[in-house]
C-alpha cells in the first residue's frame, strides 16, 4: 500500500468517525500538537478543538469528502478536498459544503492530522 493510500485511509477514518459522532477515533488520528485555523481566524489546539466534539450537543447526518488532491513529501502530507455536512450543532442547524486543506504527519509508522483548515463554499 503506497503512503497516498494510507493517508487517504486516515482522511476516511476521520470522515466516518465525524459522522458516527466517535470522538475516541477523531481524538487518535490527531496529533498531540494539533492546531485547526477557525472560521474567524483564530487558532485551536487539541483540547479546545475536541471539546466541540459534545456528542450531547453535536450530531452529524451527512459527513462525507470528495474531490481529494493528496501529496506526499517524506513523512509530510498535505489532503485538499471538498467536505459536505449536516446536522445540529448546539441547537444549530448546520448544512454546508466547505474546501478543506488537512496537514499529516507520519509519526512511528502512523499518519496523524497535525494541522487543518476549511473556507466555505458560498452558492451562487
Amino acid at each position: 500500500m503506497s503512503d497516498i493510500d494510507d493517508v487517504m485511509r486516515v482522511e476516511r477514518a476521520w470522515t466516518e468517525a465525524h459522522l458516527r459522532g466517535d470522538v475516541a477515533t477523531i481524538a487518535r488520528l490527531m496529533a498531540h500538537d494539533y492546531l485547526k485555523i477557525e472560521r474567524d481566524g483564530s487558532v485551536s489546539d487539541r483540547a479546545t478543538t475536541l471539546a466541540k466534539y459534545t456528542p450531547e450537543t453535536r450530531y452529524w447526518e451527512k459527513a462525507e469528502g470528495d474531490e481529494y488532491s493528496v501529496r506526499v513529501y517524506g513523512d509530510a502530507a498535505i489532503v485538499i478536498g471538498r467536505w459536505n455536512a449536516r446536522g445540529v450543532n448546539n441547537g444549530e442547524h448546520f448544512d454546508y459544503a466547505a474546501r478543506f486543506l488537512s496537514v499529516y504527519v507520519k509519526r512511528e509508522g502512523e499518519w496523524q492530522m497535525v494541522a487543518e483548515q476549511s473556507v466555505e463554499i458560498h452558492k451562487v
